[in-house]
């Protein structure tokens, strides 16, 4: 059966640059079983039900199957446990980044991303070509973060670095030692753990006004006094999980966006002419093109039902969100992208108690950062259409998007 190999065409490098077609065969299915024995889920309801469903565990280490992907420097952060302990550290970063008990966490950063935005574009003039990757997209997060964090401005080409080894990892090369980026990978995870936490650790003795002063201070306590503290460990691999996927899904939003909207000059000509249509677009960017293409390290507890198939307890379940944004069943004409689409119930941010920790600050950086380059764009051309992309299926983006101005 064609269900059988359909993963593997999916993750393979050549249909990375439109996987689509090969969603909506697995939409026909609901659910596959592949040959490795895991499942995949395609369909817009069931991936709902499923992110809500409390017997599905998002912690590896519930599977029956042997998980190649092996815990290295830090334990894993709370994206990777189930509750009560996902919820307990969840809250108690959440005091520190957003509502209700820092409501003016990010809207107060606006200013700040426009000056960075402001920067990196300013670095283009004179410029006839410019990689949105490496030039604007893949700098601009890793900045906002620092800043957020309150890492000191000088320090701030480390994270680079380690961010640089860290995409390395998740981006294979193939020939390579299949070992030695992951290897790499954790030892620069752990780094920048171990800085954060000294870091950490200086704010509190001396706090500023910064999110790892937040962590250890009250406002990580908050009003409830049961869920206790977040303990230096913790700060570490909080600080490091905002750090690495709010830096990796930002970069994949914004260059599909640019990518998109090249490919569709009318609405870039509509969008540059209304800048207040750019929050419609970004919700819609994040259904027609997510950043985070799958969940792949999903697990029941216990043998479910889907669609008349019995997923077993402790059995792989990959969890196709790209392919649940594109449900006819559920978005009309799903396949035209639409920025004045009102419906907004996409999966770009996953759903339930895992959705994205990080999607107000995303959807910030997008907003401003699609809005300023589209004004300074003038008369773009794509060089490669589709361009080369980055080897990962999961965090689905091109690795270089060369654009011809002017």
């Amino acid at each position: 059966m064609a269900a059988d190999t359909l993963f593997h065409r999916i993750t393979d490098y050549a249909n990375r640059a439109d996987p689509y077609p090969l969603y909506a065969e697995l939409r026909e299915a609901r659910v596959a079983r592949q040959e490795d024995g895991s499942y995949l889920v395609g369909t817009y309801h069931d991936i709902e039900a499923l992110l809500h469903d409390p017997r599905i565990s998002s912690d590896r280490r519930k599977r029956t199957v042997p998980d190649e992907i092996a815990e290295e420097g830090l334990p894993p952060a709370f994206i990777g446990l189930d509750d009560p302990e996902h919820h307990r550290l969840r809250g108690l970063a959440m005091r520190s980044f957003g509502p209700p008990h820092t409501p003016d966490r990010i809207d107060g950063m606006h200013d700040e991303i426009t000056r960075i935005v402001k920067d990196l574009i300013g670095s283009f003039q004179g410029k006839e070509l410019i990689d949105v990757v490496d030039d604007f997209a893949y700098p601009l997060p890793v900045t906002v973060i620092c800043r957020l964090l309150g890492v000191p401005i000088e320090d701030e080409p480390r994270f680079r670095e380690w961010s640089d080894a860290i995409v390395a990892g998740i981006d294979p090369t193939p020939g390579e030692d299949p070992t030695e980026r992951p290897r790499a990978a954790a030892e620069a995870r752990k780094a920048m753990g171990l800085y954060l936490g000294e870091l950490a650790e200086k704010r509190r003795a001396h706090p500023s006004d910064d999110m790892l002063s937040a962590f250890v201070g009250g406002d990580s306590v908050g009003g409830d006094s049961s869920e206790g503290q977040l303990t230096p460990l913790e700060i570490m691999t909080t600080s490091v999980l905002l750090l690495i996927a709010g830096h990796e899904t930002t970069v994949n939003l914004i260059t599909n966006g640019i990518l998109t909207l090249l490919r569709h000059p009318d609405e870039l000509a509509r969008l540059r002419a209304e800048p207040a249509l750019m929050p419609h677009a970004v919700e819609e960017l994040l259904r027609y093109e997510p950043p985070v293409q799958m969940l792949p390290q999903r697990t029941p507890l216990a043998d479910i039902e889907v669609a008349g198939v019995t997923i077993p307890q402790g059995a792989p379940l990959i969890l196709l969100l790209a392919s649940g944004n594109r449900d006819p069943l559920r978005f009309p004409d799903p396949d035209r992208f639409d920025p004045t689409r009102d419906d907004h119930q996409h999966l770009g941010f996953g759903s339930g108690v895992h959705s994205c920790f990080g999607a107000p600050l995303a959807r910030l950086e997008a907003q401003i950062a699609l809005n300023e380059l589209i004004q300074y764009l003038d008369h773009p051309r794509l060089v490669a259409d589709p361009p080369p992309y980055r080897r990962s299926p999961v965090l689905r983006g091109p690795r270089h998007l060369l654009v011809e101005n002017g």
